[in-house]
């Protein structure tokens, strides 16, 4: 007969019913006691739930932004690839064969080696040496790709993504490089194409890599230090030399992107210059291997938007989340996602300066006029097809007293004042909108009394150390007390609060207009890759093409404020999003909006070769053809259409099935004027008309 256990205090009081009784009245004691104890607790908890930070929010929102996106991912890939097609045709109708199939079809086959050049933060870049945080790292991705050293080690990723601040290149115990191959942009990150699509089409009509490359380089360098470190200039003559060589004598199709345009411009120059600045080529190098060179979104003039990029480390998109969350961007919130570490970065990246406006105020305007004013954001722009060279010339032709009358007053769609496109940065929206002779009578607010005080130290910022803060706040004050400053100003701006970039830029980049291109010393090569400084080369029959998407607001101008302190470290300046002007007008969120492509404006992508190289100038002597085209923006239909075949924005413009077909078609043999001449369905004969430089 099995026992049942007892325990040594249950028998005790089972033996003893004083015991057991005076136990269960303290037992009823406890817990009555316990009571007010478990309820506090619980209060507590409640009061802890309760709180909800915008930390959490925030947290809480990108989490549920990145499960979203995921199983949206998984679904998607997971689905077979014809129903999304079959979905789109549904909806749309029969989608229309890609334009290497359909040129396929009308018998165009590859003639012209192809060369691609990757624009700024397009091209892959991969570790080849690095600190011991980046232990495992060895010839991976850092830049481009997943991206996923971001999330894991983020301030050695930070660390070895940034340049030396005082030389431009390699800190000292890394080394990072560009990748090579057409897999070195073809895609930017997974399911993000730039490349692919286009290379897909040549390989339609038989192109291979045997006469397809991909020249990829260190788009933070400075254009010559590729070749002073890399080798990259060189490596692209001897490859094109080689691609004509092994395809009967075919010149090659060079295809740059952005910046790309840029860096290509500085090549013609360095290839046909004696050693040891230039490649050695000599005069007619371009002549005998360069058939035609189709500028895709090309910042000849350079971008509006990259000036604050280098001073306040933001541009749109940046001030409208500072607008919706005041302290996310300026805090340490992310440990290392901060607006400090952004500026401490770019500024090392010494390839942004070449995008800064050149040209000064003969191009951009000033504070009385630019060539935009009075663009019109909600117009509707009609197209202008196979236009000739006389009409080029006639086009649009501006009405005198707009051209010559400085102090014209612009109104708006509804009458109303706006700000000024020439008034490149204006510390108040009253600065920006007051007409020119209002402005110049306006009396200066009195500043506060010298006080000698300085931002902070860079011992006590850290890492998220930037240049302001070795200013003294009276210098601050200054800066925002002059309230306007043109593309002119842009410059010597950037002198006073980030001198060690600019010590480094204005050794490598010329950002003005040329009076006389024979001066010996437009030959040195930091005024290669300004058209505005430089010719092209002596080659009659190369074909210069712009290429670019309208019809999207493009950023133009920027009203400022100082910043309130945050930190001890923080910026001073930011963008005003809380400067607007009316519902259809071009003033949002502080950014004043012109026609372009969503990052540069159609002047910056079209003045060159509307009227700077059209004809015989002096920035082309040789009378090279020049052929616009521009693209309107149309965004796909539905979700279906992914980035759509009808883009003009800036990177998307890479899948444009019109732009597609264009490039396949000089790359077959066809000319410019095989191909319908100009399309032009912005403002840009007008505007380019108004620009009195001499040619």
């Amino acid at each position: 007969m099995k026992q049942r256990k007892v325990s040594k205090d249950s028998g005790a009081d089972f033996g003893n019913p004083q015991l057991s009784d005076r136990s269960k009245n303290s037992s009823d004691t406890d817990e009555h006691d316990s009571k007010p104890h478990h309820q506090q607790k619980k209060r507590r908890k409640k009061s802890k739930v309760t709180r909800w930070s915008c930390i959490d929010t925030c947290c809480w929102f990108i989490g549920c932004v990145c499960v979203l996106s995921f199983v949206l991912a998984v679904l998607y890939h997971a689905i077979p690839e014809s129903v999304p097609q079959f979905v789109a045709e549904k909806i749309n109708g029969p989608l229309p064969d890609p334009p290497g199939t359909m040129l396929r079809k009308e018998g165009l086959l590859a003639k012209h080696p192809v060369v691609f050049v990757p624009g700024i933060v397009t091209g892959g870049l991969e570790m080849w040496e690095g600190k011991p945080c980046a232990h495992g790292l060895f010839r991976k991705r850092l830049w481009g790709g997943s991206f996923g050293k971001i999330y894991t080690r983020p301030k050695c990723w930070m660390e070895h993504i940034m340049m030396d601040n005082e030389t431009g290149l390699d800190p000292e115990g890394i080394r990072v490089r560009p990748v090579s191959g057409l897999v070195a942009a073809d895609y930017f990150a997974p399911g993000y194409f730039v490349w692919a699509v286009l290379i897909e089409n040549l390989a339609s009509i038989g192109y291979e890599e045997k006469n397809m490359y991909m020249a990829s380089y260190d788009w933070r360098l400075t254009f010559q230090n590729t070749e002073v470190r890399d080798a990259s200039l060189s490596r692209i003559k001897s490859t094109i030399e080689s691609m004509v060589q092994t395809n009967h004598g075919n010149k090659v199709v060079v295809i740059p992107h952005s910046m790309g345009s840029l860096f290509f411009l500085h090549f013609l120059k360095w290839v046909e210059a004696a050693p040891p600045m230039g490649g050695g080529g000599g005069p007619d190098w371009c002549a005998r291997h360069i058939r035609a060179v189709m500028n895709i979104a090309g910042t000849f003039l350079g971008v509006p938007k990259a000036f604050p990029g280098l001073f306040s480390a933001e541009a749109k998109d940046i001030a409208v989340a500072r607008a919706i969350a005041p302290e996310i961007l300026s805090s340490d919130v992310f440990g290392f996602q901060t607006l400090q570490y952004i500026m401490r970065v770019t500024r090392s990246w010494d390839a942004c300066m070449s995008m800064v406006p050149k040209g000064g105020d003969a191009i951009w305007g000033n504070a009385s006029w630019s060539p935009e004013e009075g663009y019109d954001c909600s117009q509707k722009r009609s197209s202008t097809e196979n236009m000739t060279e006389d009409t080029i010339a006639s086009a649009n032709s501006v009405p005198q007293e707009c051209a010559d009358d400085d102090s014209a007053v612009v109104k708006g769609v509804h009458g109303k004042p706006v700000a000024h496109y020439g008034r490149m940065v204006a510390f108040g929206k009253e600065a920006a909108v007051l007409d020119y002779s209002a402005l110049h009578k306006k009396e200066t607010p009195p500043k506060t009394p010298p006080s000698n005080r300085t931002m902070n130290s860079s011992a006590s910022c850290g890492d998220v150390w930037t240049e302001y803060q070795e200013m003294e706040w009276d210098n601050i004050e200054d800066i925002a007390s002059r309230e306007v400053y043109t593309a002119g100003d842009l410059v010597e701006l950037l002198r006073r609060v980030a001198p060690k970039l600019m010590a480094r830029a204005e050794e490598n980049w010329g950002f003005g207009l040329a009076d006389d291109l024979s001066d010996p010393k437009y030959q040195h090569f930091r005024h290669w890759s300004n058209p505005l400084e430089t010719m092209l080369p002596n080659a009659p029959e190369l074909e210069m093409y712009c290429l670019y998407g309208v019809g999207i607001p493009t950023e133009r101008s920027y009203i400022y404020k100082i910043s309130p302190p945050t930190d001890s470290c923080y910026i001073p300046f930011r963008i005003d999003g809380n400067a607007k002007g009316d519902s259809e007008g071009c003033l949002k969120g502080g950014v004043q909006f012109v026609d372009g492509d969503e990052t540069v404006p159609v002047l910056s992508s079209g003045f060159a070769c509307a009227k700077l190289w059209h004809g015989k100038t002096r920035f082309n002597p040789a009378g090279s053809p020049t052929f616009i085209k521009e693209y309107n923006h149309s965004p796909p239909a539905n979700f279906f259409e992914g980035r759509g075949t009808e883009s003009g924005s800036h990177v998307d413009i890479m899948g444009n099935f019109a732009l597609i077909e264009d490039i396949l078609r000089v790359a077959a043999g066809q000319t410019g004027d095989q191909l319908g001449g100009n399309r032009i369905h912005s403002d840009l004969l007008n505007w380019s008309e108004r620009i009195k430089i001499k040619l």
